[in-house]
């Protein structure tokens, strides 16, 4: 029997988890009983139906939290629980369809980095990091943009916020995705945000606060190994948090934790454990049809499980596969956690010789 892992990595979930789940198809939401709460209504109703399973929660700056509710949002979690992350929250804003640091526009590109920088201010006075994810910045078809122009508008536009952040203390974590809203988001992958980290220190930005914010989905849709790229960004000193989810690797589905890809799951988990990560667990979850409460905690419980298993696989043999690039010897190390043992080994073998 497995027994839980005395590991305790910090756990938070975004609070959009607990919308009315909207979709370009359904506009008024799966759930759309939720649209009448607020953000506080739903985050009351998560913190009493989660309890110490999540210890912080994530919210974008202003359509979720601002300066105006961040007291009241506070006056919930009380002191058992914390705001984990700040998050950019311009994408979904029409005025910024052709991108916020990136627009052709001068105008909307300053007012994209003051709300940058008062996004920051929040969440320096939380004590929380800041999440960047640039959605909205790229483009939908070619000859669409003046490609060196663009990105030029959009590394100076993050220099200048994460200056800001270096001056308040926070952590400022880059989040990449290949699409959705734009069709060709500039940062689409771990390599543009690193490029993006080495053209900041190459402009004299001190980047020793910021990060990568692995979001699993993101880096499945792209073909990209969990395990992989966390082990080189833990190497690094990169690796600031991470967007545990699922899903089917064509679309951004945002499952629950081990419904899809779960040997890239348990193998980034041993990375983690390895490389003495730190930071947050944080549940990035969109359950369209799904109770949002019963879908986070068995998102903590199969992500324990998985961790579980994680600790439970032979180290030494698995060593040794990996020292021979043996995939079968490190798969039946995989598979002997889950309890595929010589025993059941010796049942096929005699199943298949009576046949």
């Amino acid at each position: 029997m497995l027994e839980v892992s005395r590991k305790r990595w910090k756990t938070s979930v975004g609070i959009w988890a607990f919308g009315p789940a909207v979709t370009r198809f359904v506009p008024g939401g799966y759930k759309p009983e939720l649209r009448s709460r607020d953000v506080p209504e739903r985050l009351k109703w998560a913190v009493e139906g989660l309890g110490p399973l999540v210890d912080g929660y994530e919210f974008h700056y202003e359509t979720e939290i601002d300066e105006d509710n961040a007291a009241k949002i506070q006056e919930i979690l009380g002191r058992d629980h914390q705001v984990a992350m700040v998050c950019y929250g311009l994408v979904p804003n029409p005025r910024f369809q052709y991108g916020a640091l990136a627009n052709p526009d001068p105008a909307r590109r300053r007012e994209a980095v003051e709300h940058l920088k008062r996004g920051i201010d929040l969440a320096a006075s939380l004590g929380a990091g800041f999440i960047y994810w640039p959605g909205n910045e790229g483009y939908n078809y070619p000859f669409q943009r003046d490609y060196a122009r663009t990105w030029g508008h959009f590394i100076e536009g993050i220099q200048e916020a994460v200056e800001h952040a270096n001056r308040r203390g926070v952590t400022f974590l880059l989040e990449h995705k290949n699409s959705e809203p734009a069709m060709r988001i500039l940062m689409r992958n771990i390599g543009m945000a690193l490029f993006i980290i080495k053209k900041l220190a190459e402009m004299g930005t001190d980047v020793s606060r910021v990060k990568i914010n692995m979001d699993w989905q993101h880096l499945i849709m792209n073909g990209e190994p969990l395990g992989e790229y966390a082990g080189l960004l833990l190497a690094e000193g990169l690796l600031g948090h991470q967007h545990a989810n699922s899903g089917w690797g064509s679309f951004d589905d945002d499952n629950m934790v081990g419904t899809q890809f779960i040997e890239q799951q348990v193998d980034l988990l041993r990375e983690l454990l390895k490389g003495g990560y730190d930071g947050y667990i944080g549940f990035d979850l969109y359950p369209y049809t799904e109770d949002p409460i019963a879908a986070v905690r068995q998102s903590v419980i199969q992500l324990e499980f998985l961790l579980a298993i994680a600790e439970r696989m032979d180290d030494e043999a698995l060593a040794a596969a990996k020292a021979r690039a043996d995939a079968v010897g490190a798969y039946r190390a995989f598979w002997r956690a889950f309890g595929l043992d010589e025993e059941f080994e010796r049942q096929v073998v005699a199943k298949y010789s009576r046949s």
